[in-house]
């Protein structure tokens, strides 16, 4: 009888299914890495970018903002996954000391984001500041490739809810808590990107240098070569399905939350008609968040005891749709409170069991990040791809109660179509 390839007990650490669960301070300090990265996304976005651009084109600040948004979103698209399989294939030593193989992504995507951002504060033309958002795009998505991967490289299929349920909770954290450093601690548009990008490097260095990081020995790593790289991001649906469906489920939930979201401050404006706009978003912010809060690690966590998945997923998707569709048939404020925090708590449940559920349906152990790379495409393009769907929508086709509607029937189509993955219950 002959055997193909190593037995599972003949498999470095880096490649081997982990087995031993990880302590509280490992998941703090991923928290604290997670909430640095994403407070490095959100804030320039939500604050810093918008006023940089209106001081530099008042006249034209909506289309040059898209323009610079947009070329983020697509360098996101593409560096994500590349990152991800160059740290699939990082085989370093130091000495005679074999080192790991994504802890050097996450340390130096901090160290140069940072170094964006504080050039980004710089510049003065709208080409400056699309060059600037890239370059730190670029960074950050490297880092968040490889800290993506340290869950499936580290933590217990049967602890991956819980954990995955802490690590969603800083993409709504890292928006509330940007926020409030760049507009009550800082002042001013330089200050806000240094105070940034101090955040970054305090909350996510401790990460990669407190933390073990398994090495890749050399006889495992795959060829790394520039077209095998590129055609190594096609990820085959005949031979994947149930991975391929799990990507075009989180396609369709992140379209969905693209599309309630962009226009929430022009329909609280107009739909709704409150006299502070720009106030009542934040409280919505506020209340979306304290439901991801209450919501995402008790789900992840009863996920894990049950061993079941595709359930939770369901049940969120169906959270969200009714959040959406109380914004269509009753624009009002106290229905908009009530919707803020529903679809928050069905967020956190999806982002903790969802993120738990792709872990599962990996391909390979050897392109773990690529593969989450490829997931990740799946939360950036619905970011370009909503801004061209809603526009009409709510300019030709019945606007904000025809945009939520929609945002209701993208969503649960979503979260229904997890039942097509064979592999997990």
């Amino acid at each position: 009888m002959t055997t193909v390839g190593p037995t599972p007990a003949a498999l470095p650490a880096a490649l081997a299914e982990p087995t031993v669960p990880v302590r509280r301070n490992w998941i703090a300090l991923i928290f604290a890495a997670n909430l640095g990265v994403w407070m490095a996304f959100f804030t320039p976005i939500q604050v810093l970018l918008p006023q940089q651009v209106a001081q530099i084109a008042p006249g034209h600040k909506e289309t040059m903002l898209a323009v610079v948004t947009g070329l983020g979103a697509l360098a996101a698209v593409l560096a994500n996954p590349l990152a991800g399989a160059l740290s699939d294939r990082t085989v370093l030593r130091l000495g005679h000391r074999h080192l790991g193989r994504r802890h050097v992504w996450t340390a130096s995507g901090a160290v140069l984001g940072a170094l964006a951002l504080v050039l980004l504060a710089r510049q003065h033309s709208i080409a400056g500041v699309a060059l600037g958002w890239v370059a730190a795009q670029v960074c950050f998505n490297a880092m968040l490739a490889s800290l993506t991967a340290a869950i499936p490289d580290r933590v217990p299929v049967a602890q991956r809810g819980g954990v995955s349920g802490w690590v969603g909770i800083p993409q709504a954290l890292g928006l509330v808590m940007g926020a409030v450093l760049v507009t009550a601690v800082v002042t001013g548009n330089t200050a806000g990107y240094a105070a940034v990008a101090a955040a970054v490097l305090l909350l996510s260095l401790p990460f990669a240098l407190l933390t073990a990081d398994d090495p890749l020995p050399r006889e495992h790593r795959p060829a790394l070569r520039l077209r095998g790289l590129l055609a190594a991001l096609w990820i085959s649906p005949r031979r994947h399905p149930d991975f391929a469906w799990a990507w075009f489920t989180r396609f369709l939930v992140q379209t969905g939350n693209a599309l309630g979201t962009l226009y929430l401050l022009y329909f609280l404006t107009d739909g709704v008609r409150v006299a502070d706009p720009e106030g009542a978003l934040l409280v919505l912010i506020l209340l979306y968040t304290l439901g991801m809060l209450l919501t995402a690690v008790a789900a992840g966590r009863l996920s894990d005891r049950s061993g079941r998945r595709k359930v939770f997923v369901i049940a969120s998707g169906l959270i969200m749709a009714v959040a959406a569709l109380l914004l269509a048939v009753a624009p009002t404020w106290p229905m908009a409170v009530t919707a803020a925090l529903l679809l928050g708590a069905g967020y956190g449940v999806y982002l903790a069991v969802d993120a738990a559920l792709i872990t599962q349906v990996l391909p390979a152990a050897t392109n773990r990040a690529k593969d989450l790379g490829v997931i990740n495409i799946a939360n950036s393009a619905p970011q370009v791809l909503g801004p061209a769907l809603s526009a009409p929508i709510v300019v030709h086709l019945g606007g904000y109660p025809t945009l939520y509607a929609a945002t209701a029937a993208v969503t649960l189509l979503g979260s229904a179509l997890v039942l097509k993955i064979r592999s997990v219950p």
